[in-house]
């Protein structure tokens, strides 16, 4: 359910700044950093519902004002104040329903190529740009750490970092098989192809929440890389890959400018994989965890994309539909989003 409580925001507002006054309030940086980011968050929503209440009132004067004038004009400046006012709410209650424990987090994104051969493949990279065109218009920064090439088109798999508040929270909803339908371009019968890829979404998690990683159950290879990186990385083994030995769990970095660059990033990788694991499956010992498979295949798909015999865009699990496919490849993916978000705070 949505929960906003004024009085208890207020309450909590007041006794995270009274923290801050007392002595000491930096000797422990982390926690101080928290009750800081904390205090601004809430800050934040209550000033956006105060501003709401000021709109509202705006409103109401605009309005009586033009009763009491006979003045139709202000009709249409009270049209579009309605429809900002109901957009900037409609965000807000979004925000109000991300309230998981990662969820104002960064999120580390993977794509994997299923079912389809090169057509999957070409697939993945479509999505790939879907996702980045999203991140783009809604002021996330998007950075690739690793990619696998398709042998003649598209990507295998691909893992890019999204830096900004929430980005896990909505990402969250996109987490799936994805299933594309059209006339194939690698098909000279242009014949109708169906084609499957993954995404795998993780919240980036801080230090102070990791887990106990031993050395000894880590194997690191170093390679070089395999895609567009420039002479430095095609030149020199910097791309690494780490395998966590108990769970088979595997990540890759290849995009830094050095090998510890690059190591850093895939530990990062590797501490948020463990950690969503360790939640999903409620287990106490890291030797206890088993990494999820997702069959990228027929039946398992959260949403069709349909370019052919029609254009149709489906949410299989929420049922919102879009039939301008070309708006959704180019990022619009806020209504299905919004969708998937409502129907699982219920």
């Amino acid at each position: 359910m949505i929960h906003f409580d004024l009085p208890e925001m207020t309450k909590e507002l007041e006794e995270l700044n009274h923290k801050t006054t007392e002595p000491g309030f930096y000797d422990d940086i982390e926690k101080s950093k928290d009750i800081l980011q904390r205090s601004k968050r809430i800050q934040s929503k209550l000033d956006r519902y105060s501003k709401f209440k000021h709109q509202i009132e705006d409103l109401d004067i605009l309005n009586s004002l033009g009763q009491e004038e006979n003045d139709a004009s202000v009709i249409e400046d009270i049209r579009k104040g309605l429809d900002s006012l109901i957009k900037s709410v409609e965000a807000f209650r979004l925000e109000i329903l991300l309230n998981g424990e990662y969820d104002i987090n960064n999120a580390i994104l993977t794509l994997h190529a299923g079912s389809g051969g090169t057509e999957a493949m070409d697939w993945c990279e479509m999505l790939l740009r879907m996702y980045m065109r999203w991140c783009e218009s809604n002021g996330y920064n998007a950075k690739i750490v690793d990619i696998v090439p398709g042998d003649v088109a598209g990507i295998k798999r691909v893992s890019f970092f999204v830096e900004g508040e929430y980005a896990y929270g909505y990402l969250k909803a996109e987490m799936g098989v994805h299933r594309l339908v059209r006339i194939s371009p690698f098909d000279s019968s242009g014949r109708r192809h169906t084609s499957f890829a993954s995404l795998e979404v993780m919240p980036e998690i801080s230090e102070d929440l990791q887990v106990d990683i031993r050395p000894e159950d880590l194997r690191v290879d170093t390679y070089r890389s395999s895609g567009a990186g420039g002479q430095h990385i095609n030149k020199t083994d910097s791309a690494v890959r780490i395998t966590h030995i108990p769970t088979g769990v595997v990540v890759s970095c290849q995009t830094e400018r050095s090998q510890f660059q690059n190591k850093d990033t895939a530990m990062k990788m590797l501490m948020s994989r463990l950690v969503a694991l360790k939640k999903q499956e409620n287990k106490d010992r890291i030797e206890d965890l088993k990494g999820v498979q997702m069959e990228i295949t027929w039946g398992s798909q959260i949403r069709s994309y349909v370019f052919c015999p029609y254009t149709l865009v489906k949410d299989h699990r929420t049922g919102y539909e879009m039939g301008d496919v070309q708006a959704v490849m180019d990022g619009e993916l806020d209504g299905f989003i919004h969708a998937y978000l409502s129907e699982n705070s219920q």
